[in-house]
Order: structure tokens, then C-alpha cells, then sequence
């Protein structure tokens, strides 16, 4: 009954479009007056609990890093050293959009912030060379969601707070299940750009492949930074989130010099806009989940999930289509920050890996970003593309069924992911 009373209420305050940590704080304290457990000091305690962690600093300023690198000129120039690369292939930009999507996930760790900023330098470019907009759309924005699966991913951080997962292991192991899903997209590119007649870009020389690359490498050197201080635990991911800010103001302000105070003040704007929403998302989960630790939901799915828990594969069957069905319903973050404490506990008495759930759980809710009728990101790519939402889904449609079918693939085979990630840390 305790489900069915919180689950509930959760759905009827998110059908009257009430905000999402508005709503889980209505269903928690529904919840504490079912149980008779009310309490305002422990409700604010714990909302204040819930934000001081200091793992979650790494988001606002992982967040600042990738706004200031967009406003310093970086976007642009790696934009253009993948064309130098890339260009020339009959349906180069495509190619270049993939290579770009791997670059930018390396520098914000936003699906979100991904897509627009690609998606505004690469969509107008690709229509104005004959793509067609609803491909080159579903393109950008399929390419988005790798973001959240390499390091500095924003889900992975929020995840790890949630579960209490090494936030590095997380960030290590999403690495081979990012460039699966890139590979995919190519091989995808490929067959979709080969019968059509696009027009294909001067090859360039090696002495301008070099020169785009040195526009390019310190925007390049961000991601290899943050990769190899973490393997070396020379940082945690909370100090390398403020590297990476030190490093985004001196590329801007020193290398590139596109970084004005008005820019910063831009840069500095948009981050605590952005970093606000989702801490007080992540303090109204705690919330929640302290709620549902005193009314036993844990130990009660355990129970309904009981003959599926001596069965790792089946068990992650039935939690991905779970996820992915929320998913269509609900954005990443509260996904993650309602259902982690709900389901780690399953996880846990089925042996299954923490991490190696981690990294499955945020690839189904990243799917989910690209699933109507909510679908975060297919939103943002219509905007930006210029597009309808309808005339969006149609176009991101082969790129998706590439990226279940990745998913399909790490589910049927763990050691994809926790074989490299025995290397990695």
C-alpha cells in the first residue's frame, strides 16, 4: 500500500505539472502523515542533508566549465578540427557530428548543453549542404546522449551521491559503453549517408589538418586531463571539476582571449540556473528517500521481486524496461534520484555489480531523453533544428534503435564494462 500511496501521488502532482522537486516533497510528506511519521524538523533537516554532500559540488562546477568553454570559442574550434579530419568523407559532416558529440562529452557532461551547442553550429550547416533536417536533428541529438557516459557526467555524479558508488569507478567504466554507442552511430551514418548524393568537402592537406589541430588541442587536452587525473587519483572528481574551471578560464581568457567579464558573468548566470534545479531536485530526493527507507518500499519490491533475484540477467531485463518506460514519462535526474534508493538494495542482495548497474541504469534513463511524449533532449534538438517535436522523432529514430540495441549488448555481456573498468581504476 505504501507504493501504491507514493507512487501515486508522485503521478497525480506530476500530472497537474506541478515541478518534479515540488512534487516529490508533496508525496514524501503524504507519505509521512500515511505513516504517521510527520516530523517538519527531520523534513527540513533532511532537505538541508540531502544538498550538503561534498561530492555534489562537482556538478555547478563541472556545469561553469562547460559554459565557460562554450562562450570562450571552444565549441567552434573543435567543430572545425573534426571537419579538417573528416570533411571530405561523402557525408563528412555527419562523421564530424559524431566525433564533435565524443570531444564536447569530454568538457560539460550535459546531454542538454551538448545538443544545443552542437546543434546550433552543425544543423544549419548540414542543411544548407543538402542533409535533410530531420536526420541531421536526430543525428545531433542521438549523439548528445553520450555525454552523460564519459567523464565529467553529470548523471554519473548524481547517481553516485544517490547510491554512495565510487563516483571515479562510475566515471571509468562509462568510457567503453560511450564510444560503443559512437561507433554505433557511425556505423549508422554510414549506411543511411551511402545512397545519398551529399556534397562532400575540399580534403584537406596535412598542413591544415595540423593547423586545425593546434586551434583545437587545448580544448582537446580538458577531457584527457580530467581522465588521467582520476586514473592516477591525483584528484576526485570533485577537485576535478575545479581544475577544469581553472583550466576553461585560462583557455578563454589567456589562449583563446574570447572570455570577457561579460561572458563570465553569462557563463557564471546560466550555471547557477542550471545548478540550483538540480540541487534542490537532489535535496528533495533525499527526502524521499528517507521516507522510503522508514515506510520499507526497499524490502517490499524485494519481496515482489523475490524469484527474479537468483537471476542477474533477468533482473536486468525487467529493471531496464522499467527505466526505459519511465523514461518516457519522466526526465533523467528525477529518475535517478527516485528510483536509486528504491532498487540498490536489489542489486545488491542479487550480486550484481554496483557500478556496472550504474553505468546500465544511466544509459536506460538517457534513452529515455530521446522517447516521446517528455524526451528532454528531443525537445532541445527540435528547437534547435527548427523542427517539429513529430518531425524530430521521425529523424532520431534509426539513431535510437542503434543505442537500445548497445544497451541490449551490455546487459547480455557485463564483462564489456567491467573488464575495462578492472584497467581503468
Amino acid at each position: 500500500m505504501t507504493i501504491i500511496i507514493f507512487i501515486g501521488s508522485l503521478l497525480v502532482l506530476i500530472g497537474l505539472n506541478i515541478p518534479i522537486a515540488f512534487a516529490l516533497l508533496m508525496s514524501s510528506i503524504v507519505l509521512m502523515f500515511y505513516l504517521d511519521a510527520f516530523s517538519m524538523e527531520m523534513l527540513a533537516q533532511s532537505l538541508i542533508n540531502g544538498s550538503n554532500n561534498f561530492s555534489l559540488l562537482a556538478i555547478p562546477f563541472f556545469i561553469l566549465a562547460g559554459e565557460l568553454m562554450n562562450h570562450g570559442g571552444i565549441s567552434k574550434r573543435i567543430v572545425d578540427f573534426a571537419m579538417a579530419l573528416v570533411g571530405h568523407i561523402k557525408g563528412g559532416i555527419g562523421y564530424t557530428a559524431i566525433m564533435a558529440s565524443v570531444i564536447f562529452a569530454g568538457l560539460s557532461g550535459s546531454a542538454i548543453a551538448d545538443t544545443a551547442a552542437l546543434g546550433a553550429i552543425l544543423i544549419p550547416m548540414m542543411v544548407s549542404k543538402g542533409y535533410d533536417r530531420k536526420t541531421s536533428t536526430g543525428l545531433i541529438a542521438s549523439g548528445g546522449i553520450i555525454a552523460p557516459m564519459l567523464p565529467p557526467s553529470i548523471p554519473l555524479i548524481v547517481f553516485g551521491v544517490a547510491s554512495g558508488v565510487s563516483i571515479t569507478k562510475l566515471f571509468m567504466a562509462g568510457i567503453i559503453p560511450g564510444i560503443m554507442i559512437a561507433v554505433g552511430l557511425t556505423i549508422t551514418w554510414w549506411f543511411i549517408s551511402r545512397k545519398k548524393d551529399f556534397v562532400v568537402e575540399e580534403r584537406k592537406n596535412i598542413k591544415g589538418i595540423f593547423a586545425a589541430f593546434m586551434r583545437a588541442i587545448w580544448a582537446l587536452f580538458m577531457p584527457v586531463i580530467i581522465i588521467v587525473g582520476l586514473r592516477g587519483g591525483i584528484f576526485t572528481p570533485t577537485e576535478a571539476s575545479v581544475v577544469a574551471v581553472v583550466y576553461a578560464l585560462f583557455v578563454g581568457v589567456v589562449i583563446y582571449r574570447e572570455l570577457n567579464l561579460k561572458l563570465i558573468y553569462y557563463s557564471l548566470l546560466n550555471a547557477v540556473k542550471m545548478s540550483s534545479t538540480i540541487m534542490f531536485l537532489v535535496a528533495a530526493a533525499m527526502v524521499s528517500s528517507l521516507v522510503i527507507t522508514i515506510a520499507n518500499i526497499p524490502m517490499t519490491l524485494s519481496n515482489l521481486m523475490e524469484p527474479l533475484i537468483g537471476n542477474q540477467l533477468l533482473l536486468m531485463i525487467v529493471i531496464s524496461l522499467l527505466v526505459l518506460v519511465i523514461g518516457m514519462i519522466m526526465d533523467l535526474t528525477p529518475i535517478v534520484l527516485i528510483l536509486t534508493p528504491i532498487l540498490m538494495p536489489l542489486i545488491t542482495l542479487a550480486g550484481i555489480d554496483p557500478v556496472y548497474f550504474g553505468v546500465i541504469f544511466i544509459l536506460n534513463c538517457c534513452i529515455g531523453m530521446l522517447t516521446p511524449p517528455v524526451g528532454v533532449v528531443l525537445n532541445v534538438a527540435a528547437s534547435v533544428g527548427k523542427l517539429s517535436f513529430e518531425d524530430t522523432v521521425k529523424g532520431v529514430f534509426p539513431f535510437l534503435l542503434v543505442e537500445v540495441v548497445v544497451l541490449i549488448l551490455l546487459i547480455l555481456f557485463p564483462s564489456l564494462i567491467l573488464v575495462p573498468l578492472e584497467w581503468f581504476t
